[in-house]
């Protein structure tokens, strides 16, 4: 039976937090591995941000990952304020576990498949120097979660 995903290994687990530096000592803490740097989601001119479908320049955060296994990370992430799913989870829920991430092919198609099923796409952009994509899939109703689909060029 073909299922949503290229594959069913997880690439990653995002954690919202409101304090990043704080949030990575302790982390880094637990897993024995030294504090990783902070970086930004970069410029709208790269990301292209959308929420809900409307483009968003202004939402962003503040990020940390930490490589948990061959192809498994934990990212944290640290809102700005301005609305976004990051700001949205926050206050709705505090911090805890945002997402669970995938990578994919065909970013699209995936998307289609996710909301011919009910699943909204509530927020999507560019990473890095824009050589990779995410979007987040309000997947609450029937698997109690986001999932992040994830899609390197």
């Amino acid at each position: 039976m073909p299922g949503f995903l290229d594959n069913n290994q997880i690439a990653q687990v995002g954690f919202i937090v409101r304090d990043i530096e704080k949030s990575k000592k302790v982390f880094a803490d637990f897993f024995g591995v030294p504090v990783p740097p902070t970086c930004d989601g970069g410029t709208y001119d790269i990301t292209g941000t959308t929420v809900d479908g409307k483009p968003a320049p202004d939402a962003n955060c503040f990020m940390a990952f930490f490589d948990v296994g061959p192809n498994t990370q934990i990212e944290l992430i640290q809102p700005n304020g301005v609305k976004s799913t990051w700001q949205d989870f926050l206050d709705e829920h505090g911090e805890g576990i945002h997402h669970i991430a995938f990578q994919v092919k065909n970013t699209d198609a995936k998307i289609s498949n996710f909301e011919n099923s009910g699943m909204k796409c509530v927020q999507r952009g560019k990473y890095g120097d824009g050589n990779g994509e995410y979007a987040y899939m309000d997947a609450n109703k029937d698997m109690k979660c986001i999932i992040e689909l994830l899609e390197s060029y």
